[in-house]
Order: C-alpha cells, then sequence, then structure tokens
C-alpha cells in the first residue's frame, strides 16, 4: 500500500490520518493522431500526478492522490468516433462535487492537475471562491514548461505531437502504434489554415471544429519524439511540481493565505 495514493489505501489508515493536501487529475478519452491511444491524457494525468506525489511524499509531504477523471470536454470533437464528452457545466459540477467531500474530509488544499486541453476549468475556481472553505490550485501541466521547452522539443505541440508522443514513448510505449517498418503510425499533424488573419495571430478565437482543423485529430509533427525527450519531460515536471506541493503541504492556512503577510 502507498499511503499517498487512496485507491490503494484503506479504511484503517484514513479513519486515523487527515490528510493536509488533495491532488485530483483531470484527462480525457479522445483521438490522438493514429498512433498514441484514446487514454493519452488520462495515461499522462495519472502518471504525472503519481510521480509528482511520489516525490512529494517522499519529501515528507501530507498529500492523497486521487483516481483521474477519465472524461473531459470534447464538443469540438464530436465528429470523431467515441470522443468520449463531459459538456463543460457538467464536468464543473463533478468537480464541485468531489471538492465538497474533500472538504467533509477536512483537506482545505486541494490542486487539480490538468492533462487536456479542453477542459476549461478556472471557472470552476472563480465559481466556487468564496463558497467553500478549501483552497483551489490549478495546473495545466502542459504549460509549465514553457521556459524549457525549447531546450527539450523541436517542435511545438497542439495535439498528439512531439511532446505527447515522447511522453508516450517513455512511459507507456506498448500502446503507441508503429509501421511494419518501425516508424510512426502517424501523420505529420498539420493543421488547416485558418482563412482570417485574427484567427492565425489570436486576436478572435474560436472553439475549433476538430474535423475540420486537422487530417487524423493530430496538430503537432510528431516524428522526432523520443523516450529520452519524455524522461527529460517528466525530470522538469517532478521538480516543479513535487516542490509546490512539499510548500503547500507545510503552509499554515491563516488570512492571508496563500499570500506573505
Amino acid at each position: 500500500m502507498r499511503p499517498w495514493m487512496l485507491a490503494e489505501t484503506n479504511y484503517t489508515h484514513t479513519k486515523n490520518h487527515r490528510y493536509e493536501v488533495a491532488v485530483l487529475p483531470l484527462g480525457a478519452t479522445e483521438p490522438h493522431n493514429l498512433h498514441l491511444p484514446y487514454s493519452t491524457d488520462l495515461l499522462e494525468a495519472s502518471i504525472v500526478s503519481e510521480k509528482i506525489c511520489e516525490e512529494a511524499y517522499a519529501r515528507g509531504a501530507n498529500v492523497v492522490l486521487l483516481p483521474a477523471i477519465p472524461y473531459g470536454t470534447q464538443t469540438n470533437m464530436r465528429e470523431m468516433p467515441l470522443a468520449m464528452n463531459l459538456s463543460p457545466t457538467t464536468l464543473n459540477l463533478v468537480i464541485t462535487d468531489l471538492v465538497e467531500s474533500l472538504e467533509r474530509s477536512g483537506i482545505r488544499k486541494i490542486l487539480l492537475l490538468n492533462s487536456h486541453g479542453g477542459n476549461e476549468i478556472k471557472m470552476v475556481l472563480r465559481e466556487l471562491y468564496g463558497k467553500t472553505q478549501a483552497h483551489l490550485f490549478l495546473c495545466n501541466w502542459f504549460q509549465i514548461l514553457n521556459d524549457q521547452y525549447a531546450n527539450i522539443f523541436t517542435h511545438r505541440d497542439d495535439h498528439a505531437g512531439e511532446m505527447e508522443t515522447s511522453f508516450a514513448l517513455a512511459f507507456f510505449p506498448q500502446l503507441v502504434q508503429r509501421r511494419p517498418d518501425g516508424t510512426l503510425a502517424a501523420d505529420d499533424g498539420q493543421p488547416a489554415e485558418p482563412q482570417f488573419e485574427a484567427l492565425k495571430r489570436g486576436w478572435v478565437s474560436i472553439t475549433r471544429p476538430w474535423h475540420l482543423v486537422t487530417t487524423n485529430t493530430g496538430v503537432g509533427y510528431p516524428h522526432e519524439a523520443t523516450a529520452e525527450k519524455g524522461h527529460r519531460l517528466m525530470e522538469l515536471l517532478v521538480d516543479r511540481l513535487a516542490a509546490f506541493l512539499v510548500e503547500l503541504s507545510a503552509a499554515p492556512i491563516d488570512a492571508s493565505f496563500p499570500f506573505r503577510k
């Protein structure tokens, strides 16, 4: 039994132990180009959260890892088979109910660790502010390496590109589809170009209809991915997020939390 993992612990332990910090991973179930499994976001959420919680616990953090939510918001993938959707309002209600469960258990520090770009979770933090005694923190883990991204990867990754494929090659290579010659069974992940300059430059945004944006659901060039890059990525994530969990666990909740007096 790993006492920091709720799925493995038992009531003998939890009835006598109050955790300080809870980590709730959020994934999705959707296609990822032609070569990665539908569970990519779920596996990423589960693996990243396990690695950071294991390290944080080893450093003394009083942390508990919840099972990952396997479904996310897929409204723009409605044309793709078996892209399993939870509408934003539904997902937010699920998170709200789980936060209530954690608060009843005495946990007032909660990290939402998101692994799916389609999950717009910031609104939950704003919706619950002032309505719960729990303090909610949100991490889209794929965004915290921007300052180091170019030191690891060559190509930007929007969906199933170099970064996600490197992660998969490092941590679940048996699920990465290859051709008979050993190359990745993936297309190049080249997205369609918007016809409006404002969309190209990001001045105006839309929810992207994935069947029009992509050929096979990938956005990002995956063919230079390596397992070594995936391990370097994980080292960076563990270094930054485990340290945060240790600090969060040790920090007392007072009137100015989470700011300094």
